[in-house]
């Protein structure tokens, strides 16, 4: 059976945990080779280990805090230097603040920005300066819904997904006569991950006074199709954008929300 990204060279932030682990294990068994940055090197080390054991895929674990540059700069020289190119790069990093807007402390509204919106330019800018002189291909950023509608007390991350949104569209005017293409994806909320599951339900729950269940409930009842969103679905469109499949594709923002968010 043909892997659709086969001996593509892949760089995936935040690929340690959680979705960015998903995604760089997706891309491998897709059939890439794949370069994991993360400022979490142990949990990098550890999903590289995993893809070489499980596939016939290579894998590096590099140290990055995508909001420095010479690290991001180096991300991209260690797939230079590993691989001879890069072909995929993926702004999955992220952070998540949320706070009432006049109680926000501008500190952690800035660490929102630097990490979801800087880091996503760092990445780009990288990894643009390299696929310009291939003349191909394909930045994806792991935006949200949030980058389509505002976010009730959450200002700091729909500003930074709003923002990316908007870098998506004007990287991929200005890369598309290279031959290089930038979409988004914007999930919905994955109601299984380590994020919903290990934070998240509890914190709702003790604010509105309800179980953690009745809360994932209400979350789901939001969604047309009645379900989270899970990591394969995020994993199928990525897929889909990295590949020749999506030639005709840049400047998108494609919704993978079941239907909650439809513009």
């Amino acid at each position: 059976m043909t892997r659709i990204l086969e001996d593509k060279i892949a760089l995936v932030t935040g690929g340690a945990q959680g979705l960015g682990e998903a995604i760089c294990h997706r891309l491998a068994a897709e059939g890439a080779h794949v370069v994991i940055a993360d400022l979490n090197i142990d949990g990098a080390e550890q999903v590289a280990a995993d893809i070489m054991s499980q596939t016939d895929r290579r894998a590096k674990a590099i140290r990055v805090n995508i909001t420095h540059e010479a690290d991001v700069e180096a991300a991209v020289r260690v797939a230079l230097d590993e691989f001879g190119r890069l072909d995929i790069a993926v702004s999955n990093a992220g952070i998540l603040i949320a706070e009432a807007i006049d109680e926000f402390p501008a500190e952690k509204w800035r660490a929102v920005i630097d990490v979801n919106l800087i880091g996503y330019f760092l990445l780009a800018k990288h990894a643009a300066a390299v696929m310009k002189e291939q003349r191909s291909g394909v930045i994806v950023q792991i935006n949200s819904k949030s980058g389509k509608k505002g976010s009730f007390k959450n200002s700091a991350y729909a500003a930074s997904k709003f923002g990316g949104i908007g870098l998506t569209q004007s990287i991929a005017l200005e890369m598309a006569e290279y031959g290089v293409r930038c979409n988004a994806i914007c999930p919905g909320n994955l109601l299984d991950s380590p994020l919903w599951v290990n934070s998240l339900y509890s914190q709702y729950a003790k604010k509105w006074g309800i179980t953690e269940e009745e809360v994932r409930q209400r979350y789901v009842d939001q969604v047309p199709m009645k379900r989270g969103c899970t990591y394969d679905d995020i994993t199928n469109a990525l897929v889909f954008l990295a590949s020749d499949q999506a030639s005709y594709m840049t400047g998108q923002a494609i919704n993978v929300t079941g239907g909650q968010q439809m513009d």
